[in-house]
């Protein structure tokens, strides 16, 4: 992994600094569980992150173990908490660190005039002497530490400097320029970074940083921009996940400057045949399935359906494709898994697909596989991914046993279902308007809850009429939001599937609830 301190002796190396289980996280419906980020936060490291910010210590007791317990466990990347200008986040945030090989206390503080006067109601004689009491006691607790200008994009430019420049001496390594809602467009959030280094006399000894939302669609383009002008840390999302429309996605802006070496002469520490394996990953955690026409990681990023373009691929690739399907770790493969397949050829397959399970969930991957195999005749890449990936929630309270419904035009339709809660099997049986509802209300039946059902969607893995099912769900409550998967041949049981996925999210939702006392979650997105 290369240090902050070999960048300085590498001019165009640009450090990678992912916001996936702190700023990613804070999507509407997205919710990780303690296994599932180590699960996130090692996958990143093998990828090459430089940095990964692990959450918000101060919001809750979830997130506060959550980010000791990546700390502890990821060496090669630097572990990131975030805090806000006040003493007992910045104490909240080192003592979840601390135990870090590469710890970085990352804080903030909003600088616009709209934030000070609405959101602070703060003076900026107060907001500025707060950056450098912020930085200052960070600094004498951790070596590393990082500042950001909330809403940095609308801020008056001399205040935007000065804070700066008082950053930078009260210790700050890192200076970070949110364009916190997305407003900028390139050209003028790359004039904005010139404008810092050519007005800030300290400028030198701090990386400068960007973190850019997409909510005009411009996160990558601008982050790019200010890499040109200077930058060199990048702060992303895996799948561009984030709130609102969203963080720059780190995929787009990896290949981006893998692929245009040419005009944008930088290097980046990701090994980018992990990122398919990644973006999957982030997917099958959160519930937020990939758009098809989504760069890079999309399902048809790859994908040719004109003769013309089909033609000019066979003939030669480069034709349409700017990059390989291989450079991002995508294996293209036809058939090779059918029912006659054994637990080793499975095995090599998850690991071709960049599984890697533990010998109990390996088993019940497979037993679910087999039964696949016996009903659908092709059994493709993409039926493993989905099957696997439904399957890896080890730890959840609530798991799906069985299910059986009577439908029909004539009715009455009835569900026969049976859960495993708490590690008790438990079954009911329950009437609805239609399979799918006698289904959700069985559940309801077994597990007692107030969510309201605000999303219910079916898609096809595969082409033909036994494709398996992909249901997602979205369930709020008390506004609370969560997505919730499930794969199956059978729609219905993927159904529920996906509605038991959401409500162990929700689960883990409500205990990771702020203490009443701060605005923690969603106070800042930069």
């Amino acid at each position: 992994m290369t240090s902050q301190t070999d960048t300085a002796t590498d001019k165009n190396r640009v450090i990678i600094f992912d916001t996936t289980l702190r700023d990613g996280e804070q999507s509407p419906g997205c919710s990780m569980n303690l296994d599932e980020k180590l699960r996130v936060a090692k996958a990143l490291e093998d990828m090459g992150v430089d940095v990964i910010e692990a959450g918000f210590p101060i919001a809750s007791n979830g997130d506060f173990e959550a980010v000791r317990e990546v700390a502890c466990t990821i060496r090669n990347s630097t572990v990131c908490g975030l805090a806000r200008a006040a003493r007992k986040d910045i104490d909240r945030a080192w003592e979840a660190l601390k135990d870090a090989a590469q710890p970085r206390i990352h804080s903030f503080l909003s600088t616009s005039p709209l934030h000070m006067k609405f959101k602070l109601q703060m003076e900026p004689k107060d907001v500025h002497q707060a950056v450098i009491d912020s930085v200052s006691h960070a600094r004498n607790l951790c070596p590393d530490v990082e500042w950001s200008p909330e809403d940095g994009s609308r801020t008056e430019h001399d205040f935007l400097c000065r804070c700066v420049e008082s950053a930078i001496k009260a210790g700050a390594r890192t200076i970070n320029i949110p364009d916190t809602v997305g407003y900028a467009v390139p050209d003028e959030f790359a004039a904005l970074i010139a404008m810092l280094f050519n007005r800030v006399p300290n400028i030198d000894k701090a990386t400068i940083s960007v973190h850019c939302h997409n909510d005009l669609g411009l996160g990558v383009a601008n982050s790019l921009a200010a890499v040109q002008a200077g930058a060199r840390q990048i702060e992303c999302t895996i799948n561009g996940i984030g709130e609102r429309a969203g963080n720059a996605a780190l995929e787009e802006i990896v290949m981006a400057l893998r692929t245009r070496h040419d005009r944008m002469p930088y290097t980046t520490g990701v090994k980018s045949e992990h990122i398919m394996k990644v973006s999957r990953l982030i997917s099958a955690i959160t519930g937020f399935s990939v758009q098809p026409n989504k760069a890079i990681v999309g399902a048809n990023a790859f994908a040719h359906e004109s003769g013309i373009h089909q033609d000019g691929v066979l003939k030669n690739a480069a034709t349409y494709e700017i990059m390989t399907p291989e450079s991002v770790g995508l294996h293209r493969s036809t058939l090779v898994m059918g029912k006659h397949s054994g637990r080793h050829a499975f095995r090599e397959k998850l690991k071709e697909l960049g599984f890697a399970l533990g010998d109990n969930a390996v088993e019940d991957a497979f037993k679910r596989f087999k039964d696949l195999a016996d009903r659908k005749k092709d059994v493709y890449d993409e039926d493993i991914i989905a099957l696997v990936d439904d399957e890896a929630r080890a730890n959840d309270r609530i798991k799906f046993v069985s299910l059986q419904v009577v439908a029909g035009s004539k009715g009455p339709q009835l569900a026969d279902l049976e859960l495993e809660i708490d590690g008790q099997v438990r079954d009911i049986q329950a009437r609805g308007n239609g399979p799918v509802d006698a289904t959700f209300n069985a559940i309801k039946k077994l597990v007692p809850n107030a969510a309201r059902l605000q999303l219910y969607q079916v898609h096809a893995v595969t082409a033909g009429t036994d494709a398996q099912a992909e249901v997602t769900v979205r369930l709020e409550e008390n506004g609370k939001t969560v997505n919730g998967q499930g794969a199956d041949a059978d729609t219905l049981v993927a159904s529920a599937r996906a509605y038991v996925n959401a409500l162990n999210k929700l689960m883990v939702k409500r205990a990771k609830t702020a203490p009443p006392e701060t605005s923690a979650r969603g106070a800042i997105s930069a």
